[in-house]
C-alpha cells in the first residue's frame, strides 16, 4: 500500500523486569527498556554491553513487550537513550499508555524536548569519570522538582567537586540530589561519612540491584 509510513523504531539492547535499583523509586518493581548506543565512555561504566548490538523494534512492538509484565513503573535507560532520536516518541507513548515513566540519561544531551510527564534522572559527570567535558550544563536550568540529579563518585577529589558544585550552584533548590560511590573504587561507608560531615542535603544511595544480583544482565 502507498501513502502509509512505517511506525518509528528504536534499537533495543534489552527489555526486562526487575526492581528499580536507584533514585527515589528504588525497590519498586519496574520494567526496564534499555536502548542501544552511547556517545560516552565513562571509566566506571557497567553497561558496556549496551554500546552495540541489540535488535530494532517498532514502537508498537516495544509497547507490547512492556505491557506483558503488567507493571506501572517503566524506566527507559541505556547506554544513552537520548542518542536515538525516536526515544522522545517512545517516552511520550509510554506516558500516554498510562505508565509512570523515568528516563535515565547521562546529562550530555539536551533534555529540553523530553515529555514533561517523564521524571528525568540526569547524571552530572564527575572528573573521575573521564567524561567531565561532556556535561551539558544548560540542562541544569531545565530541572524541576520531579527530576533528580545523580553524582557517581570514585574518590575524594570527585566528592569535593560534587560538594562544591552542589553548594556553589545551589542545586538542592532545583531537585533531589543523589550521591553514589563507584563500586570497587570508593567505600560506601566513607562516602556516607563525608556527606554527614559536610551536612549536605543529598540522598546517599547504593545500587540495590547490584547488592542483590551483582552485575547480572537483565537484573
Amino acid at each position: 500500500m502507498t501513502g502509509l509510513s512505517r511506525p518509528p523504531s528504536l534499537k533495543i539492547s534489552e527489555i526486562f523486569y526487575s526492581l528499580q535499583g536507584e533514585a527515589s523509586r528504588a525497590g519498586l518493581p519496574t520494567v526496564f527498556v534499555r536502548l542501544t548506543g552511547c556517545p560516552l565512555r565513562c571509566i566506571w561504566c557497567d553497561t558496556e554491553h549496551a554500546f552495540s548490538g541489540g535488535q530494532r523494534m517498532s514502537l508498537p512492538r516495544i509497547l507490547e513487550a512492556v505491557g506483558q509484565y503488567g507493571i506501572r513503573q517503566v524506566c527507559v535507560t541505556g547506554g544513552e537513550p537520548l542518542a536515538q532520536k525516536n526515544c522522545l516518541q517512545l517516552l511520550s507513548a509510554l506516558c500516554a499508555a498510562g505508565y509512570e515513566v523515568a528516563l535515565e540519561t547521562s546529562g550530555a544531551l539536551d533534555i529540553s524536548e523530553v515529555d514533561s510527564r517523564v521524571s528525568r534522572i540526569v547524571d552530572l559527570k564527575a572528573p573521575g569519570s573521564g567524561e567531565f567535558s561532556k556535561n551539558r550544563w544548560q540542562n541544569l536550568e531545565l530541572l524541576t522538582p520531579r527530576d533528580e540529579l545523580k553524582f557517581v563518585l570514585k574518590d575524594r577529589a570527585d566528592y569535593e567537586w560534587a560538594r562544591d558544585t552542589v553548594i556553589g550552584r545551589r542545586l538542592d533548590t532545583l531537585c533531589p540530589l543523589l550521591f553514589s560511590p563507584v563500586q570497587g573504587a570508593l567505600e560506601a561507608r566513607t562516602l556516607a561519612e563525608w556527606i554527614l560531615a559536610d551536612r549536605l542535603q543529598v540522598r546517599f544511595q547504593l545500587q540495590l540491584h547490584k547488592q542483590l544480583w551483582g552485575n547480572m544482565r537483565g537484573k
